[in-house]
């Protein structure tokens, strides 16, 4: 049978068939998923086979109904590395129409490197990517001047970017409509409002969420294996729920492709003096010359640095 991975409770998966029946299986043999050893070789959004027993005796005492035999090819995916110094992925999910990085100002702080190496991530894997600014109805004069550069930088970059209160429901209208179709995968830090946000999308769904830790301004996890939520009326539409995490490693970035996945640099990198130029010491550099002008954000490129020092190192920093 063929059906599509609903779930992940770590080594147990649902997989839902066409007919919206939907059976617990478990891995059969070990995988290996384009030659990359991963915390999760089978992600939610995969279209997978599997096997069922051939009587419900066989099926008597087990956890799980069923094998899953194979891993259909993937059209994209969003990994990262799944803990700091750790050689290991984690896939957040497969197979998606877009991705929204839930970003906030404050309550807790995203930070633009967080930011920019999903972006990059999204870029490598061909994830269309957008960021939603949640909690805008908290903010005060000076984090709403931020939030108004953050906006105005990566709507400069051509990113969509949504300004909303999930708690308050405001600025939801153009959300919905632009994820009303296909598959949608939600990230972003713990405490920036996953969980509300799907509430207020999918009334019945009734995630639980929890208030921030005033003394640390962290989030706390309300969210422990990630799932596919239905949504909406079209068919096949649905949203990815997944934990929230504190970093967001790169992983399987060459180091002469990462300025591919900073959409200024790559198109100001075309004027570099040197086609193989790294951006970081060589003459005539024109993303350096860029950087000096104003033309290139420091943010962005110091998250570029970063990226550049993950290669270089074997790991990677908040």
């Amino acid at each position: 049978m063929t059906g599509l991975v609903i779930q992940n409770r770590g080594s147990l998966y649902q997989v839902k068939v066409a007919d919206d029946e939907s059976y617990s299986c478990k891995l059969k043999g070990s995988f290996k998923v384009n030659d990359i050893q991963t915390t999760n070789p089978v992600a939610v959004g995969d279209v997978v086979d599997f096997e069922l027993p051939e009587t419900m005796e066989e099926a008597k005492g087990q956890e799980h109904l069923g094998w899953i035999t194979k891993i259909h090819p993937r059209t994209n995916y969003i990994i990262r590395r799944s803990s700091n110094l750790s050689k290991q992925a984690h896939i957040l999910g497969a197979n998606l129409s877009r991705a929204l990085l839930l970003v906030t100002v404050n309550y807790p702080v995203t930070s633009t490197t967080f930011i920019d190496r999903f972006l990059a991530t999204a870029e490598a894997y061909r994830v269309e990517a957008a960021l939603v600014f949640n909690k805008v109805d908290r903010y005060c004069d000076h984090e709403e001047r931020k939030l108004h550069d953050l906006v105005t930088l990566y709507e400069g970059l051509g990113y969509r970017c949504f300004e909303i209160s999930a708690k308050h429901g405001q600025g939801m209208e153009s959300l919905k409509e632009y994820i009303s179709t296909g598959i949608t995968l939600l990230s972003g830090h713990s405490g920036v409002g996953k969980s509300t946000f799907i509430n207020a999308l999918v009334p019945g769904a009734n995630l639980r969420t929890q208030n921030i830790s005033e003394a640390h301004n962290m989030g706390v996890h309300t969210t422990t294996f990630s799932e596919m939520i239905p949504y909406g009326t079209e068919p096949d539409t649905y949203l990815i729920d997944t934990p929230g995490i504190k970093g967001f490693g790169t992983i399987e970035f060459e180091r002469e492709g990462v300025s591919h996945y900073f959409r200024e640099i790559f198109e100001l990198g075309k004027q570099c003096h040197f086609h193989n130029c790294t951006h970081t010491h060589e003459p005539k550099c024109a993303v350096c010359e860029g950087l000096n002008r104003g033309t290139i954000a420091r943010s962005r490129y110091k998250s570029y640095l970063s990226i550049l020092q993950d290669e270089d190192e074997g790991k990677y920093r908040l």
